[in-house]
């Protein structure tokens, strides 16, 4: 079973240019600006993005740990991840990734990571994309030109169900436009100069192909119809200042299975008060009328992760789409993403 408690010791790793006896316990992952356009020029490199689990994969004489992006223990969950990593031709190594399920058509999809058992029923690829340590030293402090390169050469020959993510240094909208026409999530692109940066923001960036964000469900409604347990999910954020508010409701994009799921979830978190800083409206300009004695309030602590089209005038999502849970990221880390230009 896995573990989802942090270790003692799983605090942001400390990158320098010292030898080390070992690779660090965890390292706080390096994110993402989002850009609504990728940026180009010689300083940057493009990568697909990734629709999966971002890990860290600590080696250490066979010893596989796989740590989320808030350093949980998933090795347990993912066991053929972490032995096939155990694989690879090092001593020891601390490797920056993204865990996915891929579809036969090599697209990565959430959906298929979420119902894999990683007993084989389910095609799992660990894309590994950065290298911060290595047999005993930290490279986290070099360029990641450099990094890559060295992780490149440990993943010459990579067994089944590793791969190295590729990187290009073409225009980056150009790649982005192409990779949205391939049916992919977007980019992340890097700066190629730069060390690794445990925690911080800006030199990596991600431009979408779809508006795709996380977001905290705070209640659920009743059902109408012939539909059961879930009518809709509803949907907060906080702010800069720590207000829990409302962004709209999801209640598309779930199977029977998915609402069972939910439901059972959500029951466990049920509360009587509204968590919410701000009452929600009851009436939007898209959408019927939000009836708040029929909302079941539970506590914000699932993050469920939703496509939509925009932002309405009164900070509402519209037309949105239940995409899965992030079971990897906290519910207190949830902000609305505001893309720049």
């Amino acid at each position: 079973m896995a573990r989802n408690t942090r270790s003692a010791a799983a605090k942001r790793g400390k990158l320098s240019s010292k030898a080390a006896a070992e690779p660090p316990r965890w390292v706080e992952p390096e994110l993402c600006r989002l850009m609504e356009k990728a940026p180009s020029g010689p300083r940057w490199v493009h990568e697909i993005k990734f629709d999966g689990y971002r890990m860290g994969a600590r080696i250490e004489h066979g010893q596989v740990t796989l740590l989320t992006r808030s350093g949980l223990d998933w090795t347990g969950k993912y066991p053929e991840t972490a032995a096939a990593l155990s694989k690879l031709p090092v001593e020891s190594a601390y490797i920056d990734g993204e865990l996915c399920g891929v579809r036969p058509d090599g697209v990565t999809s959430f959906s298929l990571i979420q119902a894999a058992s990683d007993s084989g029923s389910s095609s799992l690829v660990y894309f590994a994309f950065d290298l911060l340590f290595i047999d005993g030293e930290a490279i986290g402090f070099l360029p990641l030109g450099e990094r890559k390169a060295r992780l490149e050469k440990v993943l010459e020959s990579p067994p089944h169900g590793i791969a190295y993510s590729e990187h290009d240094s073409a225009d980056g909208e150009r790649l982005r436009k192409a990779a949205c026409e391939h049916g992919l999530e977007g980019l992340v692109s890097k700066r190629i100069d730069q060390p690794y940066k445990p925690g911080e923001r800006g030199t990596w960036v991600k431009s979408k192909c779809l508006n795709r964000s996380e977001f905290i469900i705070v209640g659920w409604t009743d059902p109408e119809g012939a539909r059961v347990l879930i009518g809709s999910l509803l949907l907060g954020y906080y702010d800069s200042i720590g207000r829990l508010l409302y962004a709209g409701r999801v209640g598309t994009g779930m199977s029977q299975q998915t609402l069972r799921n939910l439901h059972e979830k959500l029951e466990a978190l049920a509360i009587a008060n509204m968590p919410l800083d701000e009452k929600p409206p009851r009436k939007s300009r898209f959408g019927s009328p939000l009836e708040l004695s029929r909302v079941h309030w539970v506590k914000p602590e699932l993050v469920a992760e939703v496509t939509y089209l925009t932002w309405t005038a009164d900070n509402l999502l519209r037309h949105t789409v239940f995409v899965g849970l992030r079971e990897d990221k906290p519910a207190e880390e949830v902000r609305r993403e505001m893309p720049r230009s």
